[in-house]
Order: structure tokens, then C-alpha cells, then sequence
């Protein structure tokens, strides 16, 4: 198996399993992993959230980890990488303002790049106005976005565990859903595993 090189779109507060869990397992499987956010280099941190689901309304947030930054946002360039993964947590609510950070999304989009999206990463996705005419899945919170950027909402009567691909992009509601997300990613990204 080729090795890909994976470009992971972060910020403080993003989802501490929705970083660290796929960071993690794409590299145990050969691939080249890399995070960046606006404004910040290699070597510096971002602070992670924990999102869990305890019977409220909504979920419950606690402080997570520092998570070590690989690369530089300021020197990305789209052709360097073979696929995007956008974790969720609060940092896409004001990533999505970051206008190079868009042109990143549209950039791998144009190419047909793999383009991974979890619980709250969609927003990105919608500002970058890449989601019309798809199917996508996102936290339910952040359903009105999908929509209104034109994409039809996955409803997958299972529950949170599950993922959809359409085309190179590959969406899924939670860190409930990471077995299925990340067997999706790995299949869009032609990754054989031996067993």
C-alpha cells in the first residue's frame, strides 16, 4: 500500500476523539498525517473539548488535551496532500470564517480529493459551499446548515454509528460513528489493510 499524505483542518476546542482518534489511526496504518490551523505553526498547541452524551438536551463539554500541531496552515498546499479531514467540536463554527481555510476545502473538492467530515466539520463544508446537490451527515445540531447549503440530510434509522459516502466526500454524525467513518475513509482512500 502507497503511503497518502492526510491533511487534518483544526482548531482550539475541536472534538478531542474527533482529532485524536483518526490522527492517530490513519497514521498506524501507514499514512503520512498532518494538522494545521490558521495562525498557528508547527509545534504549537491546540486545546481539545470533550463532547459527551450524558441524558442532556444537548451534549456536555469538558476540557480535553493539548493536541501538538505537524505543520504550517500558512504553507498548505492543496497538490501536497491526497485527502482532507475536517474533526468537529466548536472550532468549525469560526474556522468556517477563515477564507484561505475555504478555498483549501474547494480546492481538494475541485480535485475530487477525499474529503472527511465528522459531528460539527460540515459547517465547514457548507460555508465553503461545496455540499449542493449531496448527501452528507453531521451532529443533528447542525442539520439546518447541510440543508441550507443544499445538501440532502442522511437519516440513518441505526442511530450515530454510521457513515455516508458521496463521491470523495465521506460524513458521519459523532465520535460514536468513528468505526464506520474511518473504515469509509480508508476505503475511498484505497487503503488495503491485512488481517
Amino acid at each position: 500500500m502507497a503511503s497518502k499524505k492526510i491533511l487534518f483542518l483544526v482548531g482550539d476546542y475541536v472534538e478531542d476523539l474527533e482529532i485524536m482518534v483518526p490522527f492517530q489511526a490513519l497514521a498506524a496504518v501507514g499514512h503520512q498525517v498532518f494538522a494545521v490551523c490558521p495562525d498557528k505553526k508547527p509545534g504549537d498547541i491546540i486545546r481539545t473539548a470533550v463532547h459527551d452524551f450524558e441524558g442532556d438536551q444537548t451534549y456536555s463539554e469538558k476540557r480535553g488535551h493539548n493536541f501538538v500541531l505537524n505543520a504550517d496552515f500558512a504553507l498548505v498546499k492543496t497538490a501536497d496532500y491526497d485527502a482532507l479531514v475536517i474533526p468537529g467540536g466548536r472550532s468549525p463554527e469560526y474556522l468556517r470564517l477563515n477564507g484561505r481555510l475555504l478555498e483549501i476545502v474547494r480546492e481538494f473538492d475541485a480535485a475530487k480529493k477525499p474529503i472527511a467530515a465528522i459531528c460539527h466539520g460540515p459547517q465547514i463544508l457548507a460555508a465553503a459551499g461545496i455540499l449542493k446537490g449531496r448527501t452528507s451527515m453531521s451532529y443533528a445540531a447542525v442539520k439546518p446548515d447541510v440543508i441550507a447549503a443544499g445538501s440532502s440530510w442522511c437519516e440513518i434509522s441505526a442511530g450515530a454509528d454510521n457513515s455516508v459516502i458521496d463521491g470523495n466526500l465521506i460524513t458521519a454524525p459523532a465520535w460514536p460513528a468513528h468505526p464506520a467513518w474511518i473504515r469509509d475513509i480508508l476505503k475511498v482512500l484505497g487503503t488495503k489493510i491485512e488481517l
